[in-house]
């Protein structure tokens, strides 16, 4: 009998990162928007970018980047912030502006504020307008660690009350509707909590939000600034190595965590990622050519 009856069958060590990484979406400011010469050096051609509209973000940049975005042969998703929107005829300038510019696709948020500057205090009342009809898809924010402006005495009661509602409205209309969460960056909770949307009958597609590369210092203060919960432990722990302290983080252990979970479970709801570039578009981008290669 040869030796080579006796050698063990090699493992497919295959990752199933990059094929995970395939539809990943990354989210622009217009203000860093600017900064890129052209988007067609840097990302796939095709990719939805999220144009995020935060309070005092001038609507005509807003505008102006989404129809570049898809003068460049990509996918704009414009972000439409309910708490930012100074009147319902705004709101319908705003969508009509955005479809004319290519946009096929919107994110509905409640938005930062605390007070909402015109009728609406979440994306439930923009919805309820109908003037978003005309999109092929909607998207609306997860939070798999909890938001306090939510539910502030913890819990997710609120939050589920809402995605319930969202999850109604797609039915009822035929909108085609998805969520796209805040970045995380430990895998367990985030699976436990798709696992528990689904539990409980909530089966809307998932992208899950990731931090693109970015100094450590940088990752805890967008962390802690954004609410994220349990998994700032993971960043909190590779403050304590010294060894770790220079070196940038990189969403690589979190979202391979994902991409195993998904190959293992195919109907587990989380079915994308999406990068928020913390750390800058381009080392954003050159991560994730470099985790789609790998």
């Amino acid at each position: 009998m040869s030796l080579m009856q006796f050698r063990t069958p090699k493992k497919d060590m295959t990752s199933p990162l990059p094929a995970f990484l395939q539809g990943a979406s990354i989210e622009v400011m217009p203000k860093t928007a600017e900064k890129i010469a052209d988007f067609r050096a840097i990302l796939p051609a095709g990719t939805q970018v999220f144009v995020a509209h935060i309070d005092g973000t001038d609507p005509a940049d807003m505008q102006a980047t989404v129809t570049r975005l898809a003068r460049e042969g990509f996918a704009p998703v414009p972000h439409i912030p309910a708490r930012v929107v100074p009147s319902q005829a705004a709101l319908a300038e705003w969508i009509a502006a955005y479809r004319g510019a290519g946009a096929t696709s919107a994110l509905l948020l409640g938005g930062g504020l605390s007070t909402p500057r015109g009728p609406f205090a979440d994306s439930m009342q923009m919805l309820d307008t109908g003037l978003f009809a005309d999109f092929e898809r909607l998207y609306v924010a997860g939070h798999p660690e909890g938001n306090r402006d939510i539910d502030p005495n913890g819990g997710e009661a609120e939050v589920l009350r809402a995605l319930r509602w969202k999850q109604d409205f797609a039915q009822r209309t035929d909108a085609q509707m998805a969520v796209v969460t805040q970045f995380c960056f430990d895998a367990k909770p985030v699976i436990e909590w798709a696992n528990r949307m689904q539990a409980v009958g909530l089966n809307l597609p998932i992208r899950i939000g990731l931090a693109g590369p970015a100094k450590l210092q940088t990752m805890l203060k967008f962390a802690i600034m954004c609410g994220v919960g349990p998994s700032l432990r993971v960043l909190q722990r590779r403050a304590r190595d010294v060894t770790k302290l220079l070196v940038p983080y990189e969403p690589t252990d979190f979202i391979t965590a994902i991409a195993r979970h998904k190959a293992a479970n195919p109907g587990f709801a989380i079915e994308a990622a999406h990068i928020f570039p913390l750390g800058g578009i381009t080392a954003s981008t050159d991560w994730l050519s470099r985790a789609k290669a790998a």
